[in-house]
């Protein structure tokens, strides 16, 4: 942020350039943001991530504002998005505006000589219209379509306005919000008041919003976090953590969570019941961080490389009492923690997707025991990912039905909020 140490920062302009061609590689390249991120150089790393965060929260509607400033289309991608990081630092800082616009030119030049000018003429002229304010009149135009007043690409939009016609605009609000820092406290180890008592003591104000779950005021690195290294404690959203409790695993069962990393939930169930638990990913690396976090905790479980839609690869035949499928999804109910999914995600990869928990859902299917239960969930707010996928499974499986949630429902899709992340839930049993 603006109040940094910024004797330790790299000079605004070189800020600026870094955070857009991150955002140049999210938006064009369909690179993920976290591994753009890690790759940038320490100097500066966090205030380049806040930019490309704030940025592309609002890309949509930065975009409106450049364009509506310029005469004439621009036609160089990155001075084009330059424009755009500069924008949003101008409207979230203010105080520092002529320092921005300054540093901004200089970046500009440095992209394209000719850029230098157009920058300042364009930065100054929506300054001069006061269109970066709330509530600004000249802004009315530009806030009509919600593409441009949200900042979603048009397919998202019309996807959830037929999904959700009363909601959908509360979804795509959600979304652009900081999201809550949830804590899941390790009963194992603590009980949730004892915790929250360490983080009063610790000077961290927080809430207990669920059985396990307390929400911090003001997130905190987890570092700050009393006994986060000792596995009194982990990071996960509530709507997360509602996983491992309707799993239902009870000691001595064999459970598997077939796409674990980086395995919260994994850790969640373990510290629930002592169960003898396979912890599955087709991603070494990001398996590896499943064991991380287990060492962490003080808990074990088999880490196993592998694809769970073959388990012919890996499956040693004893079925198992419980499976959770975690599935791969658009991840459309976490837009706020992770802002480039919407710019990298295409309308086509919505099937895609579809038709991979397909084939994980029918392959995971005859691993599961008789009268064993299956949860399938997804951080999805799409009900082609969700309700609807849920319904081809049954119609697909004569021995498979649904088990009520704890609300009675058959399943539970629930939308992004100040409490939780968007998150669907589905519990199959055998018969």
């Amino acid at each position: 942020m603006i109040n940094r140490d910024d004797v330790a920062q790299p000079p605004l302009r070189q800020l600026l350039l870094r955070a857009t061609r991150v955002i140049d590689s999210v938006v064009h390249g369909k690179h993920n943001l976290d591994r753009l991120l890690a790759r940038e150089s320490e100097a500066g790393r966090a205030r380049v991530q806040d930019m490309c965060f704030a940025c592309l929260r609002e890309y949509g509607w930065l975009e409106a504002v450049r364009d509506a400033a310029l005469d004439r289309q621009l036609q160089d991608r990155q001075v084009a998005i330059l424009l755009l990081v500069a924008l949003r630092e101008l409207q979230l800082h203010p105080e520092a505006a002529y320092r921005t616009v300054s540093e901004a030119v200089e970046a500009a030049a440095s992209l394209k000589r000719w850029a230098r000018g157009l920058t300042n003429a364009v930065l100054r002229n929506v300054l001069r219209q006061g269109w970066l304010q709330d509530g600004a009149p000249g802004m009315t135009r530009l806030s009509v379509d919600p593409v441009s007043r949200l900042a979603y690409p048009r397919w998202w939009v019309d996807r959830l306005t037929v999904a959700f016609p009363q909601q959908w605009q509360g979804i795509l609000e959600a979304g652009n919000r900081h999201p809550p820092m949830t804590l899941r406290v390790n009963t194992r180890k603590i009980s949730v008041l004892q915790y929250v008592q360490r983080l009063c003591d610790a000077g961290i104000e927080a809430s207990v919003v669920g059985d396990t779950a307390i929400r911090l005021v003001r997130p905190v690195p987890v570092g700050e976090l009393p006994g986060f290294h000792a596995g009194e404690v982990s990071v996960q959203d509530v709507a997360a953590q509602q996983a491992a409790r309707w799993l239902d695993a009870q000691d001595g069962m064999r459970v598997l969570d077939a796409c674990a990393a980086p395995g919260g939930k994994t850790g969640h169930i373990l510290e629930l019941a002592q169960v003898e638990l396979l912890a599955l990913d087709q991603d070494a690396q990001r398996l590896r961080r499943v064991d991380e976090n287990l060492q962490r905790l003080g808990l074990s479980a088999r880490c196993q490389t592998g694809d769970a839609a073959r388990p012919q690869e890996w499956w040693d035949g004893q079925p198992f009492d419980r499976i959770l499928v975690d599935a791969p999804c658009s991840a459309s109910g976490v837009v706020r923690r992770h802002p480039d999914i919407k710019w990298l995600r295409r309308p086509q990869d919505i099937g895609h997707f579809v038709q991979l928990q397909e084939r994980i859902l029918d392959a995971l299917w005859p691993c599961l025991a008789v009268g064993g239960k299956l949860l399938y969930a997804t951080c999805s707010v799409f009900p082609d990912e969700n309700v609807q996928q849920t319904a081809r499974f049954l119609a697909r499986h004569a021995d498979a039905r649904t088990l009520p949630l704890d609300n009675g429902q058959c399943s539970v899709q629930w939308l992004p909020d100040e409490e939780r992340d968007g998150f669907f839930y589905a519990l199959v049993t055998k018969t």
